[in-house]
């Protein structure tokens, strides 16, 4: 089988697409693939660390409104789509994949105009600009949140999760060893981070709350984002069981050994969280496109597997009472969230691969 794909820009659109490649090696060992995105994202860092062949294009995103920006987009993206034509009648897939992103434009558009299949994976409740675009002309949809499908009417669609959420519980951890490495005792473990870069938002409120926290029957493992390390540390009042880090490289062995998360709500985190049955306190980013991680996390709340925080109403005191009722509800939050996760959501996806392979 050969396969194309592209997503990028975000974590978001690249870790649903290694995770799908994964699966499909261990499906199909003569796997051939090319990852198309662009040399900026953080998909030209992860994929060829990722051992896998990768070629970029030069291609920006459109602007909601107008602006003389889409005009230089439009010339980019026919350019684009010039070279792509030659590169797939090269390479000859038997399936072009797009996880997001506005690299992914380009790519499945020119698969869509040359007759090669496609399907489109839709991490967020709230689709993007691209996938939008692109839908109606796509073998197949996959959607991550029930109640999706009338963001796509007319396209063939099929709710199958995140496969983030699948990779995730691959992970084989030994929780003594993660506990010695973080140097956490047998105290229940709570994460709080706030994305990559971390969130000022989130650390304004865990630096005030550090001196309640430090009361609490709990590790906290905080995690400030690379940007904001060196100013939180030289706030942080000091508490024997707060441990303030930088970032963590291996989040999924971390979250595995968690009892509660508190977080953004961005999709590939909402796929951790309930494939894994992590209770959550969800802060979701104000700053997203049409507020997408608010419908993110709703789903998680009105089922009983999250507690939510406006960045608006969030502070110290907030944060602090949040984690009190959601340690005191903990079981029942968690049951909650285990039935909201997708396991399977990788190997459906490699399933919708092979279903349109040609």
């Amino acid at each position: 089988m050969k396969v194309i794909i592209s997503g990028g820009g975000t974590g978001g659109h690249i870790y649903p697409a290694l995770a799908l490649l994964d699966t499909l090696k261990e499906r199909h060992p003569d796997l051939q693939v090319l990852y198309i995105g662009t040399e900026n994202g953080l998909e030209a860092d992860l994929v060829p660390r990722a051992g896998i062949p990768f070629k970029s294009i030069r291609i920006a995103g459109l602007k909601r409104s107008l602006s003389l920006e889409n005009v230089k987009t439009g010339y980019w993206f026919l350019k684009s789509v010039r070279e792509l034509r030659k590169e797939m009648k090269a390479f000859l897939p038997d399936v072009v994949i797009g996880t997001g992103g506005f690299v992914s434009g380009p790519v499945v558009f020119t698969a869509q105009q040359l007759g090669i299949p496609t399907i489109l994976h839709e991490q967020n409740s709230i689709p993007g600009l691209t996938n939008k675009f692109l839908s109606k002309k796509a073998d197949r949809v996959a959607l991550s949140f029930a109640g999706s499908e009338a963001h796509f009417p007319g396209a063939n669609v099929r709710v199958i999760g995140n496969p983030r959420g699948s990779e995730v519980l691959k992970t084989v951890v030994d929780e003594t060893k993660v506990r010695s490495a973080y140097g956490l005792d047998e105290r229940p473990i709570v994460v709080i981070y706030g994305g990559s870069r971390g969130a000022e938002a989130i650390n304004r409120a865990v630096l005030e709350a550090i001196p309640e926290l430090a009361e609490e029957p709990v590790n906290v493992l905080y995690v400030t984002g690379n940007v904001h390390y060196d100013t939180v540390v030289a706030k942080a009042p000091t508490a024997d069981n707060v441990h303030v880090l930088p970032y963590v490289y291996d989040m999924p062995e971390l979250l595995a050994c968690a009892t509660l998360v508190v977080s953004r709500a961005g999709a590939s985190t909402i796929s951790e969280l309930t494939a894994l049955g992590l209770p959550s306190i969800l802060i979701p980013s104000p700053y997203v496109t049409a507020d997408h991680q608010t419908k993110n996390a709703s789903a998680l709340v009105e089922s009983g597997a999250a507690t939510l925080i406006r960045e608006t109403e969030l502070s110290g005191g907030t944060l602090v009472e949040a984690i009190r009722h959601v340690l005191a509800e903990q079981e029942q939050m968690a049951a909650a969230s285990k039935r909201l996760g997708f396991p399977e959501a990788a190997e459906a996806l490699a399933e919708l691969v092979e279903e349109v392979s040609r």
